[in-house]
């Protein structure tokens, strides 16, 4: 199936008890079992079935089955959010005195996890500039195992060559994790230009109307994990009586990523998903393509409108043509560049308080992605724990003024931030 098709039919078997076209969703905690021996196969995963909501959930299944159809992968895990899909992906793979190298143009939730949090498990991470994929080569080491990095980054939007780091996560036979949420896989798909696992905040425009909190972690099922130095892989888990996630999975050893990211993880420290939630990302799901088509459209028509604006000292737009992502864009973005717009206003902290304050149809909140049109000032909200230094290694001004542009008409986009700008 296409694309499109897909988003609204993969992963789905309708129901032979109740004939349901429509996803149901599955309220309940826990799932009877068969017999004594259908519960002690499930715990002891001999077979594969529900057990418990914080493990799994029908409902959860058609949208993780879903996501990994759209993405390319092989099997996909659905999380309470996408920083808890972030975290479970680095502790699914470290344990202390293991390192992680990433990007450093990184969403401030993010960047706080990497630079103060995960040292206080023992698991450092060394954050580079993306621009020069060489970084990523240079602060290897042989305690790393991991690269890190975003499609595009939050908020600088640099287009990152994907590639390029592959490459090198390739040579040194570590998984490069790649955070996509601001380029659903109707406009690329990470996997495919050698990422190893993809996250998407659902948050955004995988769910595309703010109403619902989730994030999913993709496994591509393209990493040997028998390396021996991926030692949570290949030493006997005792709480699943010496399993070996790399060896032992039989046909799964394809997802012992994604296996062991739901047996461990999730099932011990509970970041689990609503069936709720997974219901209304899968409504979001069904449109995203259609959506992405006009957020992509309104953001260059916003891009360009900023560009020729006399009070706008300078606009980012990876679809921009002549700006410096515009190259790298144009090989990866086949069809659109999205919604976000980044742009200066002229007269520095005072002058982006203004535009924000007199904006009337865009809303002024911490989100991205959603149908409706949206901007924040990232210095003093999204990224305001981070020092000036770092501010300015991640490439945030204090001008910058970030948008989410939505899918309302063109014109009453452009008219709202034309008067916001005082039209000039």
């Amino acid at each position: 199936m296409k694309f499109e098709t897909t988003a609204l039919h993969g992963a789905q078997a309708v129901e032979q008890d109740n004939l349901s076209r429509a996803v149901p969703i599955h309220r309940t905690t826990a799932y009877l079992f068969k017999s004594t021996e259908h519960a002690a196969n499930l715990f002891s995963l001999k077979e594969l079935g529900n057990i418990y909501t914080r493990i799994g959930n029908p409902t959860q299944n058609i949208l993780e089955g879903r996501m990994a159809m759209l993405e390319g992968g092989a099997a996909s895990l659905a999380l309470a959010s996408g920083t808890s899909a972030i975290f479970y992906s680095i502790i699914n793979i470290c344990q202390a005195g293991d390192e992680v190298v990433a990007a450093n143009n990184l969403y401030g939730g993010t960047y706080s996890q990497f630079d103060s949090i995960l040292p206080q498990l023992g698991i450092n991470v060394t954050l580079v500039d993306p621009t020069n994929p060489e970084n990523f080569s240079n602060a290897i080491n042989e305690k790393t195992r991991a690269l890190y990095c975003e499609t595009i980054g939050n908020p600088g939007l640099t287009v990152t060559d994907i590639e390029a780091i592959a490459k090198i996560a390739q040579e040194h036979n570590l998984p490069l994790i790649v955070d996509a949420t601001f380029t659903p896989p109707c406009i690329l798909r990470p996997l495919e230009h050698g990422a190893n696992i993809v996250i998407h905040s659902l948050t955004k425009w995988i769910g595309g109307h703010g109403t619902v909190i989730g994030g999913i972690v993709t496994d591509g099922g393209n990493f040997d994990w028998t390396d021996p130095k991926f030692s949570l892989f290949n030493e006997p888990d005792n709480s699943y009586h010496g399993l070996r996630y790399a060896h032992d999975l039989g046909e799964m050893n394809k997802i012992a990523f994604a296996l062991r990211m739901r047996l461990v993880p999730l099932r011990n420290l509970g970041a689990c998903i609503s069936p709720d939630n997974c219901w209304a990302f899968l409504q979001g799901m069904e449109t995203l393509s259609l959506r992405m088509e006009r957020h992509s459209e309104n953001g260059l028509a916003v891009a360009k409108f900023l560009q020729n604006h006399k009070q706008v000292e300078w606009v980012n737009y990876p679809g921009l043509e002549g700006s410096e992502n515009y190259a790298t864009a144009s090989r990866y973005l086949k069809n659109g560049f999205g919604g976000m717009v980044a742009f200066g206003v002229k007269g520095g902290l005072e002058a982006g308080k203004h535009f924000i304050e007199s904006l009337q149809l865009v809303s002024h909140l911490a989100n991205v992605g959603d149908a409706k049109s949206l901007a924040i000032h990232p210095a003093s909200t999204t990224h305001s724990q981070l020092s000036a230094k770092q501010l300015t290694e991640a490439g945030i001004s204090e001008s910058m003024i970030r948008l989410s542009v939505g899918i309302e008409h063109i014109d009453d986009i452009l008219a709202d931030i034309g008067q916001a700008l005082g039209n000039k």
